[in-house]
């Protein structure tokens, strides 16, 4: 049986009542304006486009696409009404023991149902949309994978980077420094040799979301994927790479980029709301293979001013990333970890902890702040107390205002790992940051003395909702 695919997941979106269509849409200002005001609120569907101007009416568009917790469940698999702090669970157990599943190649699939090479590709047929204003032309990756091989292992490497579509043949990557698709494209480069490289659209999410979450070094994301669908991935080797591809993908091409071959990239609004990168020369990738599905989805998870679909899912596995490595790394009474989406799922960090000892609580702050699932573009860490909890922003904040004494409570630190895509970084060529560690935890000298919080305690609560919960409103 062929595994679970885009169009699964479609299905079951749509019968969860989290999808809508949308039909003769245009791409150069409609879809992208449609997509904007739909990711404002995450309880906005799926949108799915078809009939676009000047395109194949059956060549369609689908965004928004996990900017909601039932949708992310179901692409894991999961009830579509597990509660967002569940999904934190969920990555936290699935990194503690990691089913990995190696991808299985087989000789045929979806993915070659229409075959192109040479003078005949053409990545322009495709309704690939101007997803913002001023954006300095059309992104064709923003919810692509993109795979790798090191040249010196078997490490197939599974990242998520902005693709912008050029010409018929032509695209560009843009690759933030120290993320591994950078490490392996610079081992071609610097023995001359040209990088291949497949780049892939309209994946299951899980695979997407195990292709934009930071795994460890020489671990295919391949591997992981099959472990959270219970089977092997199954792949083609592309005809000019060898790279594996997904079978069942909807549109895939793959080529080479060559050192010192470049294109002028972008600007593109990205994740954390700016144009911050401008537009600068980026590695240029030059197609020999078009591939794709009949009537073919292209899917965008759009960057844009948060919450947007390119960081509001990896709040959850991130938050389970940092809280497995903070527990690595020695911390105890850790519990709970919330990367919030108005902050891009990285720039902001809270973790809850059941402090122990002096110094506990800033212990959890500073590892969480250099930790690698939380080091890259993190602006502010906040240490609450196990009280509070961490994903609701108005008890973080009353916490920051009552039980931080900024003396002693906040500390700074200087020349951090970010982006040029951060709008606070030094320069686009030094694109470190400084970032601020918030203690907003009682103070442990005054734990025994600190003053009683004017709250029904849970053993009240549970009472009252026993009797009165028919007349309360949902949640309470």
């Amino acid at each position: 049986m062929a595994n679970k695919d885009l169009r699964t997941w479609i299905e079951e979106i749509e019968a969860a009542g989290e999808l809508r269509r949308i039909s003769g849409a245009d791409r150069e200002e409609e879809i992208g304006g449609i997509v904007d005001l739909m990711m404002r609120k995450m309880t906005n569907p799926a949108v799915l486009f078809d009939q676009v101007p000047g395109f194949e009416a059956n060549y369609r568009v689908l965004a928004n696409i996990l900017c909601s917790s039932p949708r992310v469940s179901l692409a894991l698999g999961l009830p579509a009404d597990t509660a967002g702090i569940d999904l934190v669970q969920y990555w936290r157990q699935y990194m503690a023991d990691t089913p990995l599943i190696p991808p299985k190649v087989v000789n045929g699939g979806p993915i070659l149902e229409n075959v192109s090479q040479g003078d005949d590709v053409d990545i322009e047929k495709f309704p690939t949309p101007k997803w913002h204003e001023d954006d300095g032309g059309y992104y064709i990756g923003t919810a692509a994978m993109v795979v790798m091989k090191d040249p010196d292992s078997d490490w197939i490497n599974c990242g998520c980077y902005r693709i912008q579509s050029h010409d018929a043949k032509t695209a560009s990557i843009m690759i933030s420094g120290g993320k591994q698709g950078g490490m392996i494209l610079k081992k071609y480069h610097d023995r001359g040799e040209p990088c291949p490289v497949a780049v892939v659209s309209g994946l299951h999410p899980a695979m997407f979301m195990i292709a934009g979450t930071e795994m460890p070094l020489g671990k295919s994301e391949y591997d992981y994927a099959g472990g959270i669908l219970g089977e092997a991935i199954e792949v083609i080797n592309g005809p000019a790479t060898g790279l594996p591809i997904p079978a069942n993908a909807e549109i895939a091409f793959e080529g080479f980029i060559h050192p010192d071959d470049t294109v002028l990239e972008g600007p593109l609004g990205e994740w954390t709301g700016y144009y911050a990168g401008g537009a600068n020369q980026e590695p240029a990738i030059r197609i020999s293979t078009l591939m794709h599905r009949n009537d073919p989805i292209l899917v965008g998870a759009v960057p844009a001013v948060p919450p947007n679909d390119n960081t509001f899912f990896r709040g959850y596995t991130r938050s389970g990333m940092v809280w497995s490595q903070l527990e690595a790394a020695g911390i105890s009474g850790i519990n709970g970890v919330w990367t919030h989406e108005a902050g891009g799922g990285r720039m902001w960090l809270t973790i809850s902890v059941k402090t122990m000892y002096p110094g506990h609580s800033k212990q959890a702050g500073l590892i969480a702040s250099q930790c690698h699932a939380g080091a890259y573009a993190n602006r502010w860490v906040i240490v609450v107390d196990d009280d509070i909890d961490p994903s609701n922003m108005n008890d973080v904040v009353w916490a920051m205002c009552t039980r931080c004494d900024p003396k002693d409570g906040v500390d700074v630190l200087n020349g951090c790992w970010s982006t040029r895509l951060d709008p606070m970084s030094y320069s686009d060529e030094d694109p470190r940051n400084s970032r601020v560690i918030v203690d907003a935890c009682i103070p442990f000298r005054r734990k025994d003395s600190f003053p009683k919080m004017a709250r029904s305690s849970p053993q009240l609560d549970e009472k009252i909702r026993a009797k009165w919960g028919d007349v309360l409103p949902p949640g309470a």
